[in-house]
Formats: structure tokens, C-alpha cells, sequence
């Protein structure tokens, strides 16, 4: 009881309980894990840039509170990825945190999509007045053909709808294809700030930089936008927003822009281990994902981030067979270097199961307690938070 008045009261003296409760009377509650700084070194109360200077709901201390459920594009599992339905399924089945992974438009507009390549979420190789669009691009190393969020301009991609990446594995999701827009970042901004008031709690933003390396070679670099974007709203000035990047120089600009905040976190992606940074491999490098998860790299990762966020597999690794070996050392290796330890991303149907978690349902069918379990047997391990397609099943794996 006294942490909910303690939480009541930090909200008080930002001024949003008082919001809250003209609208409706309902408290904004604060969830557990944001009521203190991290061991990665965020501290006093501090601000974004222009804002009132009223102070923040710090992130907790690794290991210190209740694992965050964090939303991988939404409720992707049930509606397509990065829509407003997906984040509003998301927040309604409790998530702490939900994903935009940010890409940018030709005149300069941060929009959530996946990747700059359209093709797999939306309808825009249906559209015939794109036709002339297609092209081929190599980005991040991964060579596409077909049409690229930086040759459209915000008002064309508003034109385009979204669609299941996977219909074959989530037909309940397909059913929604067409409906809704590719929205902006400070339309999802607030979106979610609508929600939180609504919902009478916090709900963090985890959106991700994509293809930072990418972006600013074709003069349209993200970095700037995105900081810009969050000083000009009220709610990212003053609630939880945790950064992510696969690419380091770009977490490494923000931060040194940013500083410590108390409502901020920077989550360094790590990918399979022999993998480079797309931005180290640009620049001729030789780091690997691999290295960076050594004890010695990922001191250096404390040096400017808070959060270590590795595959699922690098924390308890598949044998041959696809059952679950022993756990590797990476998280206690993480937390040892000061860091959270976040992991990346639990599905629900069984071909993304590890097999001591599938049914007998066959390959796409969804396995909800198959899927619970095999979320907390990797809670076992002391991790921080994680990301799930299904938020509801997260929660379950957490709560009980």
C-alpha cells in the first residue's frame, strides 16, 4: 500500500493525476518496475529539452523488480505490426511498453514499419500507381527488390494499408489486412499518452532506430528527428522510454546528446554472435555481436547504454534436436557488468517454440501455454524484461 501512495504521490507532483481525475477520477499509477534509477547509472530527475522540468519516473535497478512485458510491434500476434490496433490490443492486454521501430520517409517524417522495405506489411505491391517505384536496395546487408519507405513522401505512405507479415502462421491477424494506416511516431506518441490517461497507468515507449547507417547515407539520418520528436511531447519528456538499436554510433550520439536522463534508458540489440553492427560493417569494422557479448564488451556497452538485448537462443541456446540446452553465462554476465539483461522475442505458435514447449496442433497453430512456459523457464535466469508478440501471454508468464 505505501508503494502505491508513493507512486500516487510522484504522479501528483508531475501534475497528471490531477488531469486524470477531471477526466474521470481514475489514479495513474506508476507499475513497479519505474520507481528507481538502474544500476546502469540513471540518476536524479531530469528532462528532455524544453520541457517543464518536472520530475520523471526513474527505470528500475536490474534484477530489482518485476520482469517488463515489452510489446514487439504491438500485439503482433493478433493484429498487423505497428498499427494503432496493435498497440491499443497491446496496452488493453498489459504490457509495460510497447515498439515502434522507426524508419523515415522521403520528406523526413519518422513513420513505424519494420524495415524501410514495404513489401512484407503492406499492400503497396498492389498499388498500381507505385508500379514505377520498384527498385533493388542493399540494406544492413540484406539485398530486396521492390518498394522502400524513403521513395515515398508521409502523404503517399498514408495512402497505404497494412498487412499480416505471417498469415499463414497468424490468419487471425490477416483478417484485418487493409484497414488501417502506417502511422507516425508522434501519432503513436499520442496514441499512447491517450491510452495511459485512459488506462489510469504508465505505458512505456521501446521504439528502435532501424537502419540508422542506412538512413543517413541516403540523407535522411534519424537521429536528430527522433530526439527533436520526443523533447516536442510532453509524455516522452516525463515517462519511461527505452531506445534500441542493433547499430552502436547511433545509441552512442544519443546518448552523448541526451545525457542521463531519469526517464530514459538505451538498450544495445545484439544479433547472432558472428554477426557485425550494420554501421561497424560499414565503416570496414570487425566488432562482432559476439565479441560485444564477452565480459570485456559488455563493460564497454555499460559505458553508454543500460540495457544488453540479446536473441532468445544466445541465453539458452537450441541443440540439434530444437530442445533447450543449458543456459549460456550471458546473463549473469550481463548483470554483472551492470546491465539489464532484456531478451528478444517470444511467439506463440508452435514453429517458434523451442520443442520442449510444442503441442501436437501442428507447426502454425498457436500454443498460448507452450508459449507461457517457455517465457518462464527463461525468467529463470534473472532477466529484466522481454519481448513478446502476444503481450496477454507475457503477462500470464509474469503475474501467474
Amino acid at each position: 500500500m505505501n508503494s502505491i501512495l508513493n507512486a500516487r504521490r510522484l504522479l501528483s507532483r508531475r501534475g497528471f493525476i490531477g488531469s486524470v481525475a477531471a477526466a474521470g477520477g481514475s489514479a495513474l499509477l506508476v507499475p513497479p518496475a519505474f520507481a528507481a534509477s538502474p544500476a546502469g547509472g540513471i540518476g536524479a530527475a531530469a528532462t528532455l529539452a524544453g520541457s517543464t522540468g518536472s520530475p520523471a519516473a526513474g527505470p528500475a535497478p536490474a534484477g530489482g523488480a518485476r520482469p517488463l512485458v515489452f510489446a514487439h510491434r504491438g500485439a503482433s500476434a493478433l493484429r498487423p505490426e505497428h498499427t494503432l490496433a496493435a498497440y491499443a490490443k497491446a496496452i488493453a492486454d498489459g504490457a509495460d511498453y510497447v515498439e515502434p521501430d522507426l524508419v523515415c520517409t522521403r520528406d523526413g517524417v519518422l513513420v513505424a514499419r519494420h524495415e524501410a522495405f514495404l513489401n512484407e506489411t503492406t499492400d503497396v505491391a498492389k498499388r498500381p500507381e507505385f508500379a514505377s517505384r520498384r527498385t533493388r536496395k542493399t540494406i544492413d546487408g540484406q539485398t530486396h527488390e521492390g518498394w522502400f519507405v524513403d521513395d515515398f513522401t508521409l502523404a503517399e505512405i498514408k495512402t497505404l494499408r497494412a498487412v499480416e507479415r505471417i498469415p499463414e502462421s497468424r490468419p487471425g491477424s490477416a483478417q484485418f489486412n487493409g484497414m488501417f494506416q502506417v502511422v507516425t511516431f508522434e501519432e503513436i506518441i499520442d496514441f499512447v499518452a491517450a491510452q495511459s490517461a485512459a488506462a489510469g497507468r504508465v505505458i512505456g515507449l521501446v521504439p528502435e532506430l532501424k537502419s540508422s547507417a542506412y538512413f543517413a547515407g541516403v540523407g535522411l539520418a534519424l537521429e536528430d528527428r527522433f530526439i527533436s520528436t520526443l523533447a516536442a511531447h510532453d509524455y516522452t519528456r516525463r515517462h519511461p522510454v527505452e531506445i534500441q538499436s542493433f547499430e552502436v554510433a547511433n545509441l552512442k550520439y544519443v546518448r552523448d546528446r541526451l545525457g542521463r536522463r531519469a526517464n530514459v534508458r538505451l538498450m544495445q540489440l545484439v544479433g547472432a554472435p558472428a554477426q557485425r553492427p550494420a554501421d561497424v560493417a560499414a565503416a570496414g569494422g570487425s566488432l562482432t555481436y559476439g565479441q560485444m557479448c564477452s565480459p570485456a564488451g559488455l563493460k564497454a556497452i555499460a559505458a553508454y547504454a543500460d540495457v544488453v538485448a540479446p536473441p532468445t537462443r544466445m541465453l539458452i541456446p537450441l541443440k540439434q534436436d530444437g530442445f533447450l540446452a543449458e543456459p549460456t553465462s550471458l546473463a549473469a554476465d550481463g548483470h554483472a557488468a551492470g546491465l539489464r539483461v532484456e531478451t528478444w522475442t517470444f511467439r506463440p505458435e508452435n514453429r517458434f517454440l523451442a520443442a520442449d514447449f510444442r503441442d501436437s496442433a501442428g507447426e502454425h497453430a498457436r500454443n498460448p501455454a507452450g508459449s507461457v512456459a517457455e517465457i518462464r523457464r527463461y525468467l529463470k535466469l534473472g532477466l529484466d524484461g522481454f519481448f513478446t508478440d502476444d503481450p496477454a501471454l507475457g503477462r500470464v508468464a509474469v503475474d501467474g
